[in-house]
């Protein structure tokens, strides 16, 4: 069988991750807190025909070979941490982390998850929760007869009630940072989860030890930038044009061979 026809069969198949890749971006486009994806690619094994350096004669080596590669496959994906554009809102419970740093969520199975889309709520018991009522870590619970409510750039959470006015504390929003964000694990639902690869949590008060500062009535939107992605669509389809061509043209190489014999 033709090789060019599996080496093709390869293309093909890395082009149509990638296009799922760029498909799941845009369609995340308005996603707050939404961290793009990129396709990794690599090259696979050689077909050592002549080695590099073999000696020719006695004096002489070949300075190339003959190598013959074999295709190449999607190894990975790899999570784009930079910030998104921020977005002024009238909802004091929209909070955006401006520079590094995760929310922290109570999973339903008790575990941590970690989020940069701070678009809370706040439920029938006062408590600060995500749009699936998922609790913000550490707890905030808002009073019923509370009348302002504000959180401080680093976290700290302060209320009046229309019997005191004079601020009260009622806790302070703390931040999670990771020696390699990338590594975490996606959950879904604008959720991340730790990993060996992201290492352990470094929890920090925002604005101390390189965590951003927490921005009240702000949000923080997708980082996808749609013209980039549009453009890599378009390279993406032609790559795949260009492999289904290969895939023709060996077959018809195969055809004159055989109507040759």
């Amino acid at each position: 069988m033709h090789a060019a026809l599996w080496i093709s069969k390869t293309g093909l198949a890395a082009q149509d991750t990638q296009m799922q890749v760029i498909s799941n971006n845009l369609a995340n486009v308005n996603t707050v807190g939404f961290k793009q994806d990129r396709a990794v690619f690599e090259d696979l094994f050689y077909q050592m025909k002549k080695q590099p350096g073999a000696m020719t004669d006695q004096q002489n080596e070949n300075p190339g070979g003959l190598q013959l590669g074999n295709g190449v496959r999607v190894v990975g994906t790899q999570k784009l941490m930079k910030t998104g554009a921020y977005q002024n809102t009238e909802q004091a419970t929209d909070l955006a982390v401006l520079g590094s740093g995760f929310f922290q969520i109570e999973l339903a199975d008790g575990n941590t998850g970690y989020t940069r889309n701070g678009q809370f709520h706040r439920n029938s018991e006062g408590m600060m929760v995500t749009a699936a009522g998922l609790p913000l870590m550490p707890n905030i619970e808002i009073p019923e007869n509370a009348t302002n409510f504000s959180v401080g750039t680093d976290g700290m959470v302060t209320i009046s009630t229309a019997d005191d006015p004079e601020p009260q504390e009622i806790g302070q929003i703390t931040l999670a940072n990771f020696a390699n964000a990338a590594g975490l694990q996606s959950l879904g639902g604008n959720l991340f989860k730790e990993t060996g690869a992201s290492g352990a949590p470094i929890e920090g008060v925002g604005g101390e030890d390189g965590l951003g500062q927490i921005s009240q009535f702000s949000l923080e939107g997708s980082n996808v930038n749609v013209v980039e992605e549009m453009v890599n669509m378009i390279t993406t389809q032609r790559a795949y044009e260009m492999n289904a061509k290969v895939v023709s043209s060996a077959d018809q190489m195969l055809k004159f061979v055989s109507q040759s014999m």
